[in-house]
């Protein structure tokens, strides 16, 4: 999201729950569950040998095997799909059947489309796909293809694939000449070791750059309305364990900033990819997004007054925030004041536990908040107690006083 300093940083974070329909092939019954009929469960089967045909033909570069998975009135956006795809360094792809529902010589398919990005992902980008198909002589035909429930439109759908590798990063557009994507590809190798530097967990030290080439393509890659992205200059998805991430650039918002403001937003962004294998829905927002940019500021130091206009402005006001930010706050699509508000505080409430108890003892936080799972009360307090020996109370407290010092405002 757009914290401040560096308008437009976010994060998207996406988990998603598939409902498996009852299939002998696909689920393992249980309970009272009735087994599905044999037609069904031969159909999936059918179904299934199309989409592993269409997934090895990708992997082999062989057009000619990959539309012969498709309807002939398909086969001409088939051949322009491949083609945009032909330049991707692509390690897997499969589909897996979650569902199926047949009516005579038609069906409609639900599957979940993996694959991952040669020397980039360790675990696939999931993403579901509906899928009609038609039989005829003894074998079925894709008729249509489209994001399923939940899902979105991929990059190679929206046109021919640009790739560009940098030392540290892999960087794929669509509509953007190379010389833009190089640059891209620069900043975002710049941000790799900074974010190694302050991050001491584990990971890959390499990162997936997306860049469509309007807002409104950007908001099709996430599957959500563009409007609520204006202004912010990329995000990142997949966040969470076992799920590849991306970082998707808003082209408009980021091609108005300035070198510096370009550094901090892959930076933050960065930070997301390294450390969500310690990010889970315990996390609250406020750490998320102020480690993300305490790494970026660390990087580009700029004085609190400069980094946090929209809350030194609150501040001096005398309209101390009594509380750490709360994961609404960061809602795309609130004011502009809120969510710099929320950003900035964010950011300063890591500043403050890196200042006052050591860089190692916030990312130890962090660890110790994200090991807990979703659901699970109580890990930031416990992380504040078992981490830095205080309480909720106590560092909220803390905070407050903080801000009201490196804000400018008077104490008392």
């Amino acid at each position: 999201m757009a914290g401040q300093g560096s308008p437009g940083r976010g994060t998207v974070r996406r988990r998603r729950a598939w409902a498996l329909v009852a299939s002998a092939a696909l689920l393992a019954g249980g309970g009272c569950a009735e087994p599905a009929p044999p037609d069904t469960d031969v159909t999936a089967q059918e179904i299934q040998r199309t989409l592993d045909g269409r997934a090895a033909a990708v992997l082999r570069h062989d057009e000619a095997g990959y539309v012969a998975a498709l309807d002939g009135r398909l086969r001409s956006s088939g051949r322009e799909e491949f083609a945009n795809l032909a330049d991707v360094p692509l390690r897997s792809w499969e589909y897996r059947l979650t569902g199926v529902r047949r009516s005579g010589d038609r069906a409609t398919a639900e599957a979940e489309l993996r694959y991952r990005i040669d020397g980039y992902d360790s675990s696939p980008v999931t993403t579901p796909r509906t899928l009609e198909l038609a039989a005829r002589d003894g074998r079925w035909y894709i008729t249509a293809d489209r994001a399923g429930r939940g899902g979105a439109q991929q990059l190679w759908q929206q046109g021919d694939v640009e790739v560009v590798r940098g030392t540290r990063t892999l960087v794929l557009g669509t509509g953007r000449d190379q010389a833009r994507l190089r640059r891209i590809a620069a900043d975002a190798d710049r941000a790799v070791p900074e974010v190694t530097a302050a991050w001491p967990g584990r990971w890959a030290g390499r990162v997936v750059v997306l860049v469509p080439d309007s807002l409104g393509a950007m908001g099709r890659l996430l599957g959500a309305p563009a409007a609520g992205y204006r202004g912010i200059a990329a995000v990142t998805t997949g966040m969470g364990k076992g799920s590849a991430e991306r970082v998707i650039v808003n082209p408009e918002a980021y091609g108005t900033l300035s070198a510096f403001g370009r550094r901090l937003v892959l930076t933050h962004e960065t930070t997301h990819v390294a450390t969500r294998a310690d990010t889970s829905g315990a996390t609250p927002m406020w750490l998320s997004e102020g480690f993300a940019d305490w790494t970026a500021y660390r990087a580009a130091p700029r004085p609190p007054g400069e980094a946090a206009p929209t809350l030194r402005r609150a501040v001096r006001a005398g309209d101390v925030p009594s509380a750490l930010p709360a994961d609404t706050d960061f809602r795309f699509g609130a004011d502009a004041e809120s969510l710099g508000r929320a950003y900035e505080g964010g950011w300063l409430a890591c500043a403050l536990i890196a200042e006052r108890h050591g860089d190692e003892a916030l990312a130890a936080l962090y660890r110790h908040v994200g090991a807990k799972p979703r659901g699970g009360g109580g890990a930031v307090e416990e992380a504040l107690r078992e981490v830095l020996g205080t309480s909720l109370e106590a560092f909220t407290a803390e905070w407050r006083e903080y801000l009201r010092k490196r804000l400018g405002a008077a104490t008392g």
